[in-house]
């Protein structure tokens, strides 16, 4: 499996709210094969690519 790209590093970033969330529109909308999320473990705005289903 795959391990999670991080795109933002909460912890370092000085981004408001507001701009972290057009960043994660911006990186939804150029990164499509992959699920946007936030995660708490790591601080960081990050991506995992979807499972395809057949």
């Amino acid at each position: 499996m795959e391990t999670d790209k991080i795109f933002i590093d909460i912890r370092t970033s000085e981004l408001t709210l507001s701009q972290v969330l057009q960043e994660i529109q911006r990186i939804q909308d150029e990164n499509p094969d992959y699920e946007i999320f936030l995660d708490g473990d790591s601080h960081a705005i990050a991506g995992r690519r979807r499972l395809r289903r057949e």
